[in-house]
């Protein structure tokens, strides 16, 4: 699959209907402990989108999730999400209003099964504000998405390779019937034949309608799924754009992702 294809593809799906806000953020800042981590960071994310987050190790791409998930308590800053203010939310509050997220370290519940992995996640069926359904998921549409979770239903998530727990974590934030999701970092450290299938879920989910924020440092991979690009260094968000316009800017790719 060629990076123009798919990021064609990628593209392709967003239409005039997918243009309201999901995700604006304004301001944001983070701190872990005394350390200032993230400076005045403004993102958003729309209807339909894929947006990469991007920056090298140690950018404040994961805190910049985990802020907006409510996870970081010492925070500041305008986040709203499908219109509404979460800047002082608790996380099970923001994943009750449709947020999901998919955290690097996976968190799976290594003595469950898949199935039970799965039902830890699920919530109701939800609506657009305009009253039309939103994306809904259940085992049997999660097993077409993610075929060897469907190869292995009762195994321990504990017995998993380290590919089949992200993909069981993004399988159960989707249980949850997400309009947005948070999705740190996919491509760390799982196989090449791995990063191949969540190329083609992330594009499935796009698919689908389900938006997605994506903390990212793999130019490549992140082309292939993004429609649009911000690009973090030291907490402050350097660059804003369309994801062909990042891949065509090299003083930034150099300045600011190169290794």
């Amino acid at each position: 699959m060629s990076t123009q294809a798919t990021h064609t593809a990628a593209a392709g799906t967003v239409n005039g209907a997918a243009k309201e806000k999901l995700l604006d953020v304004k301001g944001l800042n983070a701190w872990y402990g005394a350390a200032q981590i993230l400076f005045n960071v403004d993102l958003n994310v729309r209807r339909g989108e894929v947006v990469a987050l991007m920056g090298r190790n140690g950018a404040g791409k994961s805190t910049s999730l985990k802020a907006i998930i409510g996870l970081l308590q010492k925070r500041r800053g305008e986040i709203n999400f499908m219109g509404k203010d979460i800047s002082t939310a608790q996380p099970h509050d923001i994943a009750a209003r449709g947020l999901g997220f998919v955290p690097e370290d996976r968190r799976i519940f290594t003595d469950l099964s898949v199935m039970e992995n799965l039902d830890v996640g699920r919530q109701p069926p939800r609506h657009w504000p305009d009253g039309s359904p939103a994306p809904a998921w259940n085992p049997e549409r999660l097993f077409k998405l993610f075929p060897n979770l469907g190869e292995m239903p009762n195994r321990p998530g504990g017995r998993m390779s380290g590919g089949e727990q992200q993909m069981l974590t993004m399988a159960r934030t989707l249980m949850g019937n997400p309009y947005l999701v948070l999705l740190d970092e996919p491509s760390e450290g799982v196989a090449p034949v791995i990063v191949e299938q969540m190329v083609l879920m992330i594009l499935e989910m796009k698919s689908e309608g389900v938006s997605i924020l994506l903390s990212e440092q793999n130019m490549h991979f992140a082309e292939l799924v993004s429609d649009r690009a911000y690009v973090l260094e030291k907490g402050q968000i350097r660059f804003e754009g369309s994801m062909d316009e990042l891949a065509a800017n090299e003083s930034v790719r150099q300045a600011y992702l190169s290794v």
